[in-house]
């Protein structure tokens, strides 16, 4: 038993102290500001459901701050996009980035219009700007799968 609470405390001891190493958490700097970003793939609706509609679209890497928010301006009138969704993401060291944003509380069976833009979390543009797009929402307890746009396999 003695034997036992020894090995126990040596490797609590011994964990305890590799991962408050400094080394074990280094901390990378923000990438490099891109000179340009555009869209390279999208915007698209990704899944919309009663409670819940998801917009995605894919960017070359923004770079600067580690935290970017997608944002979706919307509405039912293509010339008042005044309503906002945002959603962050943290960017990795990947050539591009795939934003999501959630948009909730939306109504059933109506066309919405939307513009995608992103941001660091600082407030500042990454100065990409989409062009107007639609969807519909479906009707209450039903689903639309936009993306991805492969067909879903019927069971057998």
């Amino acid at each position: 038993m003695n034997r036992l609470l020894l090995t126990l405390t040596i490797t609590a001891t011994v964990g305890s102290m590799l991962s408050s190493h400094p080394v074990s958490a280094q901390v990378l700097p923000p990438m490099k500001k891109a000179e340009s970003v555009k869209i390279t793939k999208g915007p698209q609706l990704e899944v919309a459901m009663d409670h819940l509609t998801i917009i995605r679209w894919t960017t070359n890497n923004p770079g600067g701050s580690d935290v970017h928010y997608g944002v979706v301006h919307y509405g039912t009138d293509p010339k008042d996009l005044s309503q906002t969704a945002k959603s962050p993401i943290r960017l990795n060291r990947n050539p591009s980035t795939i934003f999501r944003v959630r948009m909730t509380g939306l109504k059933p069976r109506t066309t919405y219009y939307y513009r995608v833009t992103s941001e660091e979390s600082n407030g500042k543009s990454d100065g990409v700007k989409s062009t107007v797009n639609k969807f519909t929402t479906p009707s209450p307890g039903e689903r639309i799968v936009g993306y991805p746009s492969q067909p879903v396999p019927r069971p057998r």
